[in-house]
């Protein structure tokens, strides 16, 4: 999902369980204001069309943006935007490619720690949700080339009461549409052996 070829290069990175599609407000008015767009589905997310126990590692799940950046223009410096879990794909972009990108934008996102795993942020935020933030949540287990992994279907009541609170009524019928809206692998085991961010790109 690309936009002009004027203005800024904005790359925008959905949060877990979501896919390009949910920037489908915000990309009609960075066009409008002359910026270039591409809103990214990660691997096994949105029309993506891998699936869940295809993708064995954080990297993989974030090869996407991370091939994307590497395909920049010598010279173009990117405008990444992450919500949510995909403030940790930005990072990692950020990690590998820090002359092509100008400025990072977490938008209510995780910031990885320098130095530690990128598990860490998601592990804390697991600790802090009380029990009963996942109402009619539903487990269960993928089998995948690694070995089972823990999975989550997020059910109708806690995407309405929880998530989408402050949506539409015709948003909350469209997330029901997207298979992997409802359903993602629990990441921590994957980011617990994803890279560790060395260093923090100063971003203006």
């Amino acid at each position: 999902m690309e936009g002009s070829s004027s203005g800024k290069h904005f790359m925008l990175v959905h949060g877990l369980g979501h896919g390009a599609w949910c920037w489908y407000k915000l990309v009609p008015m960075l066009r409008a204001a002359g910026h270039r767009v591409t809103a990214l589905d990660m691997a096994a997310s949105g029309a993506h069309p891998a699936r869940m126990d295809e993708v064995p590692s954080f990297e993989d799940y974030s090869r996407p943006l991370l091939d994307a950046v590497a395909a920049a223009p010598a010279g173009e410096r990117l405008v990444l935007v992450g919500h949510s879990l995909g403030g940790l794909n930005i990072a990692l972009a950020m990690e590998r490619f820090p002359r092509k990108v100008a400025a990072a934008v977490f938008l209510a996102a995780c910031m990885p720690c320098v130095g530690r795993h990128m598990g860490v942020t998601t592990e804390e935020i697991m600790r802090r949700i009380k029990p009963d933030f996942f109402m009619d949540m539903k487990r269960m287990v993928l089998n995948t080339s690694q070995g089972p992994r823990p999975a989550l279907v997020f059910g109708p009541k806690l995407l309405a009461a929880k998530l989408y609170d402050r949506s539409s009524a015709e948003v909350i019928a469209g997330v029901h549409s997207f298979p992997s809206q409802m359903l993602f692998t629990m990441l921590t085991v994957l980011l617990r052996t994803a890279c560790r961010i060395r260093r923090w790109l100063r971003c203006w």
